[in-house]
């Protein structure tokens, strides 16, 4: 039987956009407290036990391959944080020689301070859904706020490379919303704007919504730019 600590449902062998300045692999993992209706990855929300799943040592038997140039792994989902198996699986993984960067949108804010106490991620990327006044609207669900400051706070105290993220989304967020995002996070080491990715959605409401042109993100990048050390786009 699959006794998984970590229910991981896909396996990338080879990334070459999800660890910034690394080629890394790339776990999906199942499970999500949001319900964000422009998710492109609506098939990991909930935690399957049944269907295709990857075991833990398939993962440790590819990394061991493939040491010595990927030299990273890069952990998302879903809400890998929602896990208890997490510390272990990491443990290993980082056993073998590779760095992790760890996906997450800061709900569990003592798993993730715990998981820098350890030293057991090199790089974090923590997605802003929306304003903070506007979470409940924009990710559907109940949500721990408070948690969400303190991983905030907790990555621009540093002692983790890390950055934030935010997607945008036509009809859910616009220029307004990021200049308020861009304010909270303002000195921040690093800012990714997202393109909304159109595969995937399951909010009827979004489904005739165009993702904003190149032109308007690049428009939305220079706009809040001056807030970040480094300000980028993700398409």
């Amino acid at each position: 039987m699959n006794r998984l600590r970590v229910p991981i449902a896909r396996l990338l062998k080879l990334s070459l956009r999800d660890y910034p300045g690394k080629l890394c692999s790339k776990v999906y993992v199942y499970g999500c407290n949001f319900r964000c209706p422009y998710c492109p990855d609506t098939d990991l929300i909930h935690n399957q036990q049944e269907g295709s799943k990857v075991l833990e040592s398939d993962v440790y038997d590819h990394l061991y391959r493939v040491r010595g140039y990927v030299t990273g792994l890069c952990i998302g989902g879903g809400e890998p944080t929602l896990h208890n198996g997490l510390l272990g699986f990491i443990y290993r993984v980082k056993s073998l020689g590779h760095d992790v960067k760890l996906d997450t949108n800061g709900t569990r804010y003592k798993r993730i301070e715990k998981l820098m106490e350890e030293r057991l991620i090199d790089y974090v990327s923590m997605e802003i859904k929306a304003p903070l006044e506007r979470y409940p609207e924009i990710v559907m669900s109940k949500v721990d706020m408070d948690s969400v400051r303190q991983s905030i706070r907790l990555l621009r105290r540093g002692g983790v490379d890390h950055e934030f993220t935010v997607t945008m989304i036509p009809g859910l967020l616009d220029g307004a919303d990021l200049e308020e995002i861009a304010q909270y996070l303002i000195g921040s080491k690093r800012f990714v704007l997202q393109q909304l990715t159109l595969p995937g959605r399951h909010c009827p409401e979004l489904e005739d919504v165009d993702r904003y042109s190149l032109n308007e993100v690049r428009a939305f990048r220079d706009r809040v730019a001056p807030y970040f050390g480094s300000c980028e786009l993700r398409i």
